[in-house]
């Protein structure tokens, strides 16, 4: 019997160049998510309300997700926690997901009270939000931009600037239509397309973060042609107990069983060389089994 226990690069290394601009991205959204609160307030904006709430789920998302990278770089592997705290950056992403749920709801709610009675919103405060919005925004995404193509959890903090941006873009829309035409209903109803926008990504983030937290198999990979071309090397006889699941982003971790007349290390490499090549799965258990041994794997009751 013989085991593999075979490690890939850390995201620690990985996530030490999103620090800096995720600290950055914080400050920009905390500053002006202040200025947004209290314009709002002087205005009843419903809109720069609707942003101004994206803004605080953003900063939090933002500062959430700044907590987890540094609790799993801190977190090392212990004997009772065994992988650590790399789960707490999809925990944060959930999270996040939840707090945008959170405020697309409250803003429906509220411009359906507002409707009856459109309140009438000066169009100037509003329409210098906007532009001090969308910039800022645009230079939050600048800087999470590529770490969004790398973590889950700055993905979180992306999509949710990305809302925001949006918003901005959305304030600033119903500020020129409120100036040049007297529309005092642009103010509702661009709020409310500011919540409905977000909804769609915020379900897939969730989703995403869900798929990892239930530790199902990553949405990419063919699990079945997995065990397939284990059960393809010369010598094998049956491959079971196969599990492979998402620790957290771009580490998947696999486990499995393989039966074989001879328990040689030549298919313990075969099998690394597979999933390292062909599924880029780094981190792997794998027992290399007998028939006799097998048999006993049938006896478990899961």
């Amino acid at each position: 019997m013989a085991h593999d226990h075979s490690h890939g690069v850390s995201p620690e290394s990985a996530s030490g160049k999103h620090l800096a601009r995720l600290a950055a991205a914080l400050v920009i959204g905390a500053g002006f998510m202040v200025v947004e609160f209290v314009v709002a307030v002087a205005t009843g904006s419903l809109a720069v309300l609707s942003d101004a709430a994206h803004m605080l789920t953003d900063v939090v998302g933002v500062g959430m997700a700044l907590s987890a990278i540094l609790l799993a770089r801190k977190s090392r592997p212990t004997y009772t926690r065994t992988f650590g705290y790399y789960r707490a950056e999809v925990i944060a992403a959930l999270a996040n997901a939840v707090l945008l749920f959170g405020v697309a709801g409250y803003v429906l709610v509220e411009a359906v009270v507002r409707f009856g009675d459109p309140p009438a919103v000066p169009g100037v405060p509003v329409l210098v939000v906007g532009v001090v919005g969308l910039v800022a925004n645009l230079v939050s995404m600048l800087l999470l931009r590529d770490g969004a193509r790398e973590s889950l959890n700055v993905r979180g903090a992306y999509l949710e600037v990305l809302a925001d941006a949006v918003g901005s873009f959305g304030v600033l829309l119903s500020a020129v239509l409120t100036l040049t035409a007297g529309l005092h209903y642009a103010d509702i109803v661009i709020g409310v397309a500011i919540g409905l926008w977000v909804l769609p990504r915020t379900y897939l983030l969730a989703k995403r973060s869900l798929r990892i937290l239930f530790q199902h198999s990553p949405e990419e990979l063919d699990v079945e042609q997995v065990a397939a071309e284990l059960g393809a090397i010369e010598g094998v006889t049956d491959v079971h107990d196969l599990h492979v699941w998402t620790l957290t982003s771009g580490m998947e971790v696999a486990s499995a069983h393989i039966t074989a007349e001879s328990a040689s290390e030549d298919i313990l490499r075969a099998a690394q060389h597979i999933l390292a090549e062909r599924f880029h799965i780094h981190h792997a258990t794998l027992q290399v089994e007998t028939p006799d041994a097998a048999r006993r794997c049938a006896e478990l009751s899961w």
